[in-house]
């Protein structure tokens, strides 16, 4: 085995550099031919960019702080989805939260990637804890990282995990065919329901009788429409603390878990950030801990309202984007995340949600 450097991205990089994003309310910006990458592209892609969901204009481009990366480079998340790259094989431009990473010739780009991938979990002691943990062009600068010497061990490492990736990709276009299947199936259970034996209700077209119309929809005539409120009482559905309640001074590295909105997926608790508050601040903030059984509602995204069921047994307190529902008795935890993220309850949240950088509860 060659020998390692312990080096930093910015001792292994030729540049770093950030884009911007132009007045959003001057529509002739946008919808012209350059690709603008945001940090949504990031979170939803894979290992490589070969599209994006937002463009600029010739006219966006020169008038703000992006540019027009025309080569390879590994775009790197500073904000939100924090710490994850992805290598563009499309000419594009990023907005701020995005920073280029072109490589110098002592380290191969796919090797650098995956070290970026590698060293993830650590990238959040370099970001200013605030309610969004987010990092800069100096901090990421700093990020240490190893690799050999040897650029030929170096493309071994790549390969091999390449490889990998390869195969899991694969996998995720099997998974990706079943959550479609997934999203029929749970319209079909939250607006038809299922007979005592067990199968689906026939549908309204074969069996009009069963059925009746509300302001929600169609649905079965057993069913009574309620709002969320009626059905938990107001005093269970609360927002995170706000303002001076909380302060980026009181987050410590350990203690009672602070919960964001990146910890939150569509029915699936998975934590990602590493704040904590002490047990003193945790109980001044009862109004807001989380205990097990709970469901926690993102109020950010695209769309707002992912939805899961916290399983932890250590309490945590959740901050000022997140909503805590505590279900009554009467009320199934993953029934209510389930329905939040269905076909139905998306509906319903489109309905309340306000649009702006990102969409909103």
């Amino acid at each position: 085995m060659s020998e390692w450097v312990d080096s930093t991205i910015g001792a292994v990089t030729l540049y770093q550099r950030a884009g911007g994003t132009p007045t959003a309310t001057t529509d002739s910006f946008y919808g012209g031919d350059i690709p603008f990458v945001t940090i949504e592209d990031i979170t939803n892609g894979t290992r490589f960019l070969d599209r994006t969901e937002k463009s600029l204009s010739e006219a966006g481009l020169a008038i703000s702080a992006a540019w027009l990366i025309k080569e390879p480079h590994i775009l790197y998340s500073m904000y939100a989805t924090v710490g994850k790259p992805i290598i563009n094989r499309i000419a594009c431009a990023t907005n701020q939260a995005i920073i280029a990473l072109k490589e110098s010739s002592e380290i191969e780009q796919s090797f650098l990637y995956y070290q970026l991938l590698f060293i993830r979990p650590n990238v959040y002691k370099y970001t200013a804890q605030t309610t969004q943990s987010n990092l800069n062009a100096g901090s990421v600068r700093k990020l240490p990282i190893s690799y050999p010497k040897d650029k030929r061990e170096q493309q071994k490492i790549a390969t091999i995990l390449t490889g990998v990736d390869t195969a899991i990709e694969k996998t995720e276009a099997l998974i990706a065919k079943y959550q479609q299947i997934k999203v029929g199936l749970m319209h079909d259970l939250f607006t038809r329901g299922v007979l005592p034996n067990g199968q689906l209700r026939p549908p309204r077209e074969q069996a009009p009788e069963l059925y009746h119309e509300t302001e929600v929809g169609w649905i079965s005539k057993d069913w009574q429409p309620v709002s969320l409120r009626d059905l938990v009482g107001s005093g269970n559905i609360i927002n995170g603390p706000f303002g001076s309640d909380l302060l980026t001074s009181e987050l410590k590295t350990e203690g009672v878990p602070v919960l964001y909105v990146q910890d939150i997926k569509p029915g699936l608790f998975s934590r990602i950030s590493r704040a904590h508050v002490a047990d003193q601040k945790a109980n001044e903030l009862a109004f807001c801990n989380v205990r097990r059984g709970d469901v926690l509602v993102a109020k950010v995204g695209d769309p707002p309202c992912d939805s899961c069921v916290y399983e932890q047994e250590q309490r945590a307190v959740v901050t000022q984007d997140v909503i805590r529902i505590r279900p009554t008795a009467n009320v199934e935890s993953l029934y209510l995340a389930s329905m939040l993220n269905s076909p139905f309850g998306r509906k319903a949240v489109k309905r309340i949600s306000i649009e702006g950088t990102r969409e909103r509860v």
